[in-house]
């Protein structure tokens, strides 16, 4: 019976070893902690015209002097946007310095949009700063080692900074402008006869270059407006005592504020406006970079589009330059394995161009494609792709010229003042265009013509821009168009790629069609895949309501494109992640039911075994140690004869050094490890693997694997529905009200600050508000006043009758947050009691005190 018991137990050894592993490679997947840094929150004085504040945090990792990272926000962020990026690379061994902007958060000064007397500027007074620090690696006197990270704002800030200050060592900037007044006013038309400019733009037929005269970008601009406004108000003193904001500029520099008021009012580029723009644009710096440059674009980016890293890898003349794409952008996140390929290239490149290590990253081209669902997550799966070298928005190969079946001539109307107008974007929502073929903020009739091709037999790749050719008349001699690209199912649904449409502005146009020249329109870079049976629909329409069109009503006559061109680019796929989850699942449907059939049997064996007393003296009593004992199997004794109790009403430190024996005391009370000697009970019985008395414990025990795509509510859902209990009894409320989550528990995790994860950690475990709660570590990498803030969450825990155990290594937290301790060292107990009076006794607590304390 014996021997067939031990074979059992190896099948059934074999099972959960198999689920374990794929169980503990999809919390890796989803959730790791960097490794340990500490951070020192700093007031930064910068500027000499217009003196400031700046709001800014240092991170430092265990290992210096180590090379520099100057992490920047995106527009309207601050410092703790980019915390979990900053940990992440304090984690890779670099000194970060993160800051919020002038005139953002809790910094001082009025924005400028990036101008270099100001925000280029202050950062040059950062590099000063970190020059000054004896944790930064030096090139020289005054020369930090130091690469210049940052999206959006901060990516054109980190490209302005290495075009104004040679000290820069490497940039990577991620989904940013070339030029903000092409941006803020594509035109995507090239008369016949001109050349491209090589961005996917030409020259408009006045001879002014593209933005000039192109077609104001309204609805994001005006985004940008209202995120300056934060903190304008009525006249006179505001809640803080300071001077109110002006309510018509806020935040906003004077000059700033009145050039868009001037654009906004008339939908036109002014000099002026182009004039400070250029100022803020790295298209104006570009010949003067020397730092290698990684170049990251988003393809869901109605904002700043492909072409916009295209200009500028075209810039950047004297220094390496890499460039890559991804499914995210200003408008979509992307996906998991599409942002850890990017996180991966940004560390690539700054290990090499930084410290040295690594191969050279070169200057091969990746991009990815929408591809499906992932089978390991409920999520959009990416297909990553790779070349040799970068393509450009005109791709690699002949393109492919795709016929319409019927090119029109036809006669379209656009609206007084553009309303009504079609929706094919709206800020940071691109990709809601997706379903403008079903209704949503669709086509207008009488606003746009339409032609089409013939349905594809096979699947064809875009990547790049594609083109059409048009004619154009008006009774006013000019037009404004918006052109449209839709792929359209064997149903009829059409999308939109990322809601990307070609805005254009013409002039000089005729009145009769007769008379109209050619004009070909370049559209937004796209990868996007023709699935079989599907075909092409081009739009012309005459409004949109992302944008500003002509205030009088007008009608325009239209010759539509007979023909579109594709760009072709041959390109490599890159590993799937995904792919070894499908391997992993076909094994783990097979093994699971083996080890699950073991699993029972084994179970069944030992419920009969199970030791179901209750001893009487305990069973009020949260936790009870006796003479607990765990050696393992080389001979080392991880705990020796550990004894202490845990009341109820006490939140209780479980006290020492790395190698006390505190994580092995814990794992045992979790039912994780059999002792060796000795007993733990809860409320009297005795704690053995699978015990029914841990249903009465909560714990939070080496990490909490949070999934990053969910809200911190619908995390605690979905673990409190693994445990099969109905979620009545979870008491979610009384538990955010306790953890002081607040509305932050609705925003996604992955935008969390350490100490809000680790907040939600504990509001995990304290799901059915369990009478003991364990926690291990809970205020490791927190802040003093995060630190102050985790003692009032556990102590209202433990108020009304309930307790909690908190291990821990630090001193300094215990004295914090416990009101009694156990302190162990070298597996043994050698002080409990209240707080203030183990803290401080001599005997053999200094020896311990002592390891804490170095």
């Amino acid at each position: 019976m014996r021997v067939w018991l031990r074979r059992r137990r190896r099948w059934v050894t074999f099972g959960v070893v198999i689920a374990v592993v794929a169980a503990a490679a999809g919390a890796w997947w989803w959730y790791t902690e960097p490794p340990p840094h500490t951070t020192e929150d700093l007031r930064i004085e910068v500027g000499t015209d217009e003196p400031a504040e700046l709001d800014a945090r240092l991170y430092v990792p265990d290992s210096v002097p180590a090379p520099a990272v100057l992490l920047a926000h995106g527009f309207g962020g601050t410092k703790e946007s980019v915390t979990e990026s900053a940990e992440r690379l304090a984690g890779r061994g670099y000194v970060v310095l993160t800051w919020t902007a002038r005139g953002f958060g809790a910094s001082g000064g009025l924005i400028h949009l990036n101008a270099p007397a100001y925000e280029v500027a202050d950062a040059s007074e950062l590099l000063d700063y970190l020059a000054d620090r004896d944790e930064v690696e030096r090139d020289g006197d005054g020369d930090p080692r130091v690469a210049a990270v940052g999206g959006s704002y901060g990516g054109a800030l980190s490209l302005l900074l290495a075009g104004y200050d040679d000290r820069v060592d490497a940039i990577v900037p991620q989904i940013t402008w070339h030029s903000l007044a092409e941006s803020l006013f594509p035109n995507h038309a090239d008369p016949a006869g001109t050349a491209d400019d090589g961005r996917g733009e030409g020259v408009a037929d006045t001879g002014t270059p593209p933005g000039h005269d192109g077609v104001f970008k309204r609805a994001w601009a005006g985004l940008f407006y209202a995120t300056g406004l934060a903190g304008a108000g009525p006249p006179g003193v505001s809640a803080q005592g300071a001077p109110a904001l002006p309510p018509a500029c806020g935040r906003w520099a004077p000059d700033v504020c009145a050039v868009y008021q001037e654009i906004a009012a008339s939908g036109r580029l002014t000099p002026q406006a182009r004039e400070l723009l250029d100022a803020s644009s790295p298209a104006s710096v570009l010949s003067h970079i020397e730092a290698p440059t990684l170049l990251i674009q988003g393809q869901a980016d109605t904002l700043f589009d492909l072409g916009q890293a295209e200009a500028n890898a075209e810039g950047i003349i004297n220094a390496p330059v890499k460039v890559a794409w991804y499914a995210g952008g200003h408008d979509a996140a992307g996906t998991a394995s599409d942002q850890e390929r990017i996180d991966a290239l940004t560390v690539r490149w700054l290990d090499f161009h930084l410290k040295g290590e690594g191969d050279d990253p070169g200057d091969d081209f990746t991009y990815s494609r929408i591809g499906g669902v992932t089978s390991s997550r409920s999520d959009l799966a990416t297909v990553g792709l790779t070349r040799d070298s970068y393509p450009g928005l005109a791709g690699t190969e002949s393109p492919l010229s795709v016929r319409v079946e019927q090119p029109v001539t036809a006669t379209i109307a656009s609206p007084p003042d553009g309303t009504p107008a079609a929706l094919s974007s709206l800020p940071s929502l691109g990709q809601l265009a997706t379903f403008a073929g079903a209704g949503f903020g669709g086509d207008i009739p009488g606003q746009f013509a339409a032609v089409e091709t013939e349905s594809f037999d096979d699947a064809v790749d875009i990547v790049g821009a594609p083109s059409v050719s048009l004619r154009a008349a008006s009774p006013t001699g000019e037009a404004v168009l918006f052109v449209k690209l839709y792929d359209v199912d064997s149903s009829g649904r059409a999308t939109l790629p990322n809601g990307l449409i070609a805005p254009v502005r013409l002039t000089g146009l005729p009145t009769d069609i007769a008379d109209a020249e050619p004009v070909t329109v370049t559209l937004p870079g796209i990868v996007h895949r023709l699935e079989p049976g599907h075909h092409l629909r081009i739009v012309v329409a005459t409004a949109d309501q992302s944008y500003a069109g002509p205030v009088e009503p007008v009608e325009y006559t239209i010759a539509m494109p007979d023909r579109v061109t594709l760009p072709q680019t041959t390109s490599t796929p890159l590993p799937s992640q995904d792919g070894a989850w499908q391997v992993a699942l076909v094994v783990l449907l097979i093994a699971l039911p083996v080890g699950a059939a073991g699993a029972w049997l084994v179970a069944r064996i030992r419920h009969r075994r199970r030791d179901r007393s209750v001893d009487p003296d305990t069973a009020d009593v949260p936790l009870v140690v006796r003479g607990l004992r765990k050696v393992y199997a080389d001979g080392f004794a991880a705990v020796n004869g550990v004894d202490y109790r845990v009341e109820r009403g006490q939140v209780v430190g479980l006290l020492g050094p790395n190698g006390a024996g505190k994580t092995t005391s814990l794992r045992v009370l979790m039912g994780l490890l059999q002792p060796s000697d000795g007993e733990i009970r809860v409320f009297g019985h005795r704690v053995t693997p699978g015990a029914p008395v841990l249903s009465r414990l909560g714990a939070l025990v080496e990490g909490p694997g949070l999934l990053p795509h969910l809200s911190g509510m619908d995390n605690l859902r979905l673990f409190w529905r693994a445990t099969g209990r109905p979620e009545s009894e979870a008491r979610l409320d009384e538990v955010v009200r306790i953890a002081d989550l607040g509305e932050r528990i609705h925003r996604k995790v992955r935008t969390y600050s350490h100490g809000m994860k680790q907040r939600i950690a504990i509001a995990q475990a304290m799901l059915g508000m369990p009478e003991l709660l364990v926690l291990d570590e809970p205020t490791d990498g927190l802040d003093p006043p995060q630190i102050a803030e985790m003692r009032r969450v556990l102590h209202d825990y433990a108020s009304d009758g309930r307790a909690v155990l908190v291990s821990s290594h630090l001193l300094a937290e215990v004295e914090q947050t416990c009101s009694h301790v156990v302190v162990m060292s070298r597996g043994r107990v050698v002080g409990t009691g209240e707080v203030k009076d183990v803290i401080g006794s001599g005997g053999r607590l200094e020896d311990a005190f002592l390891e804490l304390v170095e």
